[in-house]
């Protein structure tokens, strides 16, 4: 028999106080009278069917302290336990702490046990059971959890281990009314069969809470990517055509009006859409972005107010679009001038009735949205040539917020490098500590024709390539290097370059027509007396044409 096997059985006083709990709500202490008659028979049935019933307690409830109380109900009802605790190792694993109790008073919750100290610290120390035949007769029992009330009764104490991961975790303690010895080795094997149910009820609990824990962790780590990403502060720059955008950001981000944005491809719209959202009064609903310019025509109807099943070939279930998607939150409607004349009527009539039918349907269906549009096409050139409603340019300018082009907000373009270096060299783990001045100037004459998603393309690439902490002008993409950066700045005149491109163009039609001047001349839509002049001023040699 291992040494874990064995039980610890005190003829003699132990020294500890035992457990203690909270009594459980609305319930009075479990004790027996005089005239019950003991503790029940310990049958091989009635240990089983007394299992079964602590399996139910743990498995029927996802909160460990109710299916330890339930654990301690099936011992009192089935075992005739007078009462019971469930004790368990707290974190830094010094201290037991009463997780659930039966039978004592309400100040019992407030005691704790060291390792070694009295039967339950001694059982949580050496792992191995014990029994206290009785308890009346135990100088050292110091009644610290039961009180001294109980001080003359004539119990037998039985304490055993909740073994986790080879280590103990806790206690399982039963006061019983004084039994036979068999009585008591059969109860010890019953309670540590209830203990090892214990056990994987903590395993399992344990994996819920590092789970949570995990759920915790990542949702507040969504917040705050959110809150980083979408802050006003990530909309960089300080030159006088930003500044006025912040302006308009001002005056608007508190409400929940109707935004029309503009601006080049790249310039940054859908940021300020999206920071626009996350600090209004619907920050908490929906944001639903939706790209007009990347949907099929066919589908932009369905998409945007969804559909009834059998509306179309595949429709096989009715579909939620994107405007009840958003109901309550934020609709962002990207590129909106490409939409076609069809869908903005539809669009027109959500906006003024706040209501649309789904695609095959005839349910009415209500909506409250805030829409926020952007788009890079002039629009009022659209209303010129009939490929956008007047009715719906005026419904969606409300309030109207211009993003500059980069080329116009040159300032900007070194915060705007800073702040993307700082942001890749982190999320790639490179030491870029700075931009060396070459690369700047070229950054600085280049006219950006992609704006800042362009700019932040190239100082991710940048940031990839460079080699050191620097990042170098021959590190940015080719579309950037400049004839003084690359070395191949033009050293000759303009006529000394006329004159070349003039020389390939004739020694091209000689070739083609084998060395015939007449025939080249007319090939060049020229005479023959101002082709021979220039075959004469360039040194050009028919003759190796011919062959």
């Amino acid at each position: 028999m291992s040494q874990n096997s064995r039980k610890i059985v005190f003829n003699m006083p132990s020294l500890v106080s035992e457990p203690a709990a909270e009594p459980h709500p609305g319930r009075r202490p479990a004790m027996v009278s005089p005239a019950d008659p003991g503790t029940p028979e310990l049958t091989e049935g009635r240990k089983l069917g007394t299992l079964m019933e602590v399996s139910e307690a743990l498995t029927g409830t996802l909160n460990l302290p109710a299916g330890l109380y339930g654990v301690l109900e099936v011992l009192e009802r089935r075992c005739g336990a007078l009462r019971g605790s469930v004790t368990l190792l707290e974190e830094g694993g010094g201290l037991l702490g009463v997780e659930a109790a039966l039978g004592y008073p309400r100040s019992a919750g407030r005691v704790r046990y060291r390792l070694g100290e009295g039967i339950t610290g001694r059982v949580a120390e050496s792992g191995r059971p014990a029994i206290v035949p009785r308890v009346s007769g135990e100088p050292g029992f110091l009644y610290r959890a039961a009180g001294r009330s109980v001080r003359q009764e004539e119990v037998t104490f039985i304490c055993v281990p909740i073994l986790l991961d080879q280590s103990t975790a806790g206690t399982l303690a039963v006061e019983i009314r004084v039994a036979p010895e068999r009585d008591a080795e059969r109860m010890v094997k019953v309670m540590r069969i209830a203990a090892s149910m214990i056990s994987q009820a903590l395993r399992i609990q344990r994996l819920i809470d590092l789970e949570r824990q995990r759920l915790v962790e990542e949702n507040t780590q969504l917040r705050e990517e959110l809150r980083e990403r979408y802050e006003f502060s990530n909309i960089v720059g300080n030159s006088g055509p930003m500044r006025q955008v912040y302006e308009q950001v001002a005056q608007v981000v508190g409400t929940t009006a109707t935004v029309l944005v503009r601006g080049e491809s790249g310039t940054g719209k859908e940021l300020i859409a999206h920071a626009l959202h996350h600090h209004s009064p619907r920050a908490g609903k929906p944001f639903i972005r939706v790209n007009c310019a990347a949907l099929p025509e066919t589908l932009v109807e369905s998409e945007l107010f969804g559909y009834e099943r059998g509306a179309f070939t595949g429709a096989h279930a009715r579909r939620k679009g994107r405007f009840e998607q958003a109901d309550r939150g934020t609709l962002f409607l990207d590129e909106i001038g490409e939409l076609s004349p069809a869908t903005q009527a539809k669009l027109l009539r959500v906006l003024q009735e706040r209501e649309f039918e789904r695609l095959g349907g005839n349910q009415t269906v209500p909506v409250d949205v805030r829409l926020i549009t952007a788009t890079s096409k002039d629009l009022e050139k659209a209303l010129a040539d009939g490929a956008f409603r007047e009715d719906l340019y005026y419904r969606l300018n409300v309030f109207t917020i211009c993003v500059p082009p980069l080329r116009e907000r040159k300032s900007d373009v070194l915060l705007l490098a800073d702040h993307f270096v700082a942001k890749y060299a982190r999320l790639h783990s490179r030491n870029i500590k700075r931009i060396s001045t070459p690369a700047i100037d070229m950054m600085m004459s280049y006219h950006w024709p992609g704006n800042v998603r362009e700019l932040e393309n190239t100082i991710e690439r940048a940031v990839l390539v460079a080699d050191g902490d620097v990042i170098h002008g021959h590190h940015l993409t080719p579309t950037l290097q400049t004839a003084e950066a690359s070395g191949t700045v033009v050293s000759r005149s303009l006529s000394e370059a006329v004159g070349a491109f003039e020389s390939n163009l004739i020694q091209d039609a000689l070739k083609s027509t084998r060395g015939n001047r007449a025939r080249a001349a007319r090939l060049l839509s020229t005479t023959e007396r101002i082709l021979n002049y220039k075959v004469r001023r360039y040194g050009i040699d028919p003759g190796r044409f011919r062959g």
